[in-house]
């Protein structure tokens, strides 16, 4: 296995509340998009040989090549895809069954009802890679550990997000005891 701290846009965040859209098992999971030139891309590909070796030995190579041209990889190409926000990206997959531990810029816990972590802002991720080789196949996977949030981004899907408190103004009178709709 190898941990890895992966820093990128987050998409389909499911860090909070498991998720099982893709028919599997509930899992909280991450994806988190990378530029395809960026040096981490390297850095991942290098971690997935590296556990590929460890599980499959002198096979690995040959059998990376075929996960690889198969999608059976937590680093996928996202010109593959047609999302937003992915060409010209490489996106990293994470899955875990346990919650993982969420914090915001400054390593203080946050919770979903904070707001901060959400699907479009910038994360740092903590993945542990592990090569899958039993009954459902072989892969090499990605294990999500942890999520901090960086930066906002626009976000990815489900509009702006709840209201806030910029959203109201204040009430200058005392309401009626019945509301006028009544």
């Amino acid at each position: 296995m190898s941990k890895l701290k992966i820093e990128g846009r987050l998409s389909f965040e499911h860090v909070f509340r498991p998720d099982s859209s893709n028919g599997g098992n509930p899992a909280y999971s991450a994806t988190v998009l990378i530029p395809q030139g960026d040096p981490q891309v390297k850095m991942i590909q290098d971690a997935i040989e590296e556990v590929a070796k460890a599980k499959w030995r002198d096979k690995a190579p040959i059998i990376l090549k075929g996960l690889i041209s198969e999608g059976k990889t937590c680093l996928r190409n996202g010109d593959n895809k047609s999302y937003a926000g992915y060409a010209g990206m490489m996106y990293l997959t994470s899955r875990n069954s346990v919650r993982p531990t969420t914090y915001d810029a400054k390593v203080n816990p946050v919770a979903e009802e904070d707001g901060v972590i959400y699907s479009g802002c910038y994360v740092r991720v903590c993945v542990e890679l592990w090569a899958q080789d039993n009954a459902n196949g072989k892969r090499v996977n990605g294990k999500l550990l942890g999520v901090q949030f960086m930066r906002d981004g626009d976000r990815f899907g489900a509009g702006s997000g709840p209201a806030t408190a910029e959203d109201f103004s204040v009430v200058e009178e005392e309401p009626e005891t019945k509301a006028p709709w009544d």
